[in-house]
């Protein structure tokens, strides 16, 4: 059964000329009030959507902070959160990195973790992060709730990039941010509202679609990674495999850039693009948006839902070309 699909962007008031639940879609709207409490339910908080995964990280660090704050950021995660903390910069938000699988340092404002990072594919020491002063923010785009409830584990904030497997099917671009505290989850959705950072109803739509099959794709992608992770480990041209052994994505690397864009490009079944979560599997070398922060023959595999075995023989012929 399908949710109805609602893209008004105004609502009548009541009888007594007040404002009903919704009556102007930047302030919210069924549809996006829908799937932001599947999602809530899910992460076990209360869940706010924006349009992508950068703006619900712009959106959360800007409400937040003040000028002259910093925060710990897990070093080798997603490179896009670094950048667009690079573009803050000039509000004098400060950003040092730290090694995740440790404890986050003594004088900072947020705590920035990602479970696992992207692609290095580390696993966050919770614990000492949740013992931190300064509130702790959960990456766990990879991890989905299926797999992991930071909330659960300390948390203040969990973050989607929805387009991903919550989603799950490349058709929807959309972010996330799912609140532990109800006061704080007010405090962001009135700076959502009054900066206009929302989400529409449709990619919320194609939310709620994902959302249903969301534990049966994770599952099976998790399955596979840990079966290609295997089958990599003891192939010759492969010379380091990262698989935090949950999850859908897993990364290598081969010899040089070369021997990567070699592979990257022979692979038959496997595509060669960017993104990940989605139900056909990906691969990319991210040494061409990464630069030197990786190594240059890294390979990252997004794992969708073909059979196991012919993503295996895909990734061997490309190996072996």
């Amino acid at each position: 059964m399908s949710e109805p699909l609602d893209r008004s962007t105004i609502w009548p008031y009541d009888e007594r000329g007040d404002a009903r639940e919704f009556h102007y879609q930047r302030f919210g709207s069924p549809t996006v009030a829908a799937a932001e409490a599947a999602l809530g339910e899910l992460d076990g908080g209360s869940a706010l959507l924006f349009p992508s995964g950068a703006g619900a990280t712009t959106a959360l660090v800007l409400s937040l902070l003040e000028p002259g704050d910093t925060i710990a950021l897990a070093a080798g995660g997603y490179y896009g959160t670094g950048v667009t903390f690079a573009a803050l910069a000039r509000w004098g938000v400060r950003v040092v990195e730290f090694d995740q699988t440790g404890t986050p340092p003594e004088d900072v404002q947020l705590v920035w973790l990602e479970a696992p990072s992207n692609p290095y594919l580390t696993m966050p020491n919770l614990e000492a992060a949740a013992a931190h002063p300064a509130p702790v923010v959960v990456d766990s785009t990879v991890a989905t709730p299926v797999l992991l409830r930071p909330l659960e584990r300390g948390a203040d904030f969990v973050l989607h990039s929805a387009s991903k497997y919550l989603a799950g099917h490349d058709d929807a671009l959309l972010g996330a941010v799912v609140c532990r505290d109800e006061a704080a989850a007010e405090e962001l959705r009135t700076f959502r509202g009054r900066t206009g950072v929302v989400a529409a109803p449709d990619p919320a739509w194609l939310l709620l679609r994902g959302l249903k099959t969301l534990e049966v794709r994770v599952r099976r992608q998790t399955e596979t990674a840990a079966f290609l992770a295997e089958r990599l480990r003891s192939h010759a041209a492969v010379e380091v495999v990262r698989y935090p052994g949950l999850g859908g994505v897993l990364s290598f690397d081969v010899s040089d850039a070369d021997a990567a864009r070699k592979v990257e490009t022979s692979t038959r079944v496997i595509v060669n693009a960017t993104s990940l979560g989605g139900v056909t599997s990906l691969i990319e070398s991210r040494r061409r948006w990464e630069g030197d922060r990786v190594p240059p023959g890294l390979l990252r595999v997004s794992v969708g839902l073909e059979d196991p075995a012919a993503l295996w023989a895909d990734l061997e012929q490309a190996l072996d070309t």
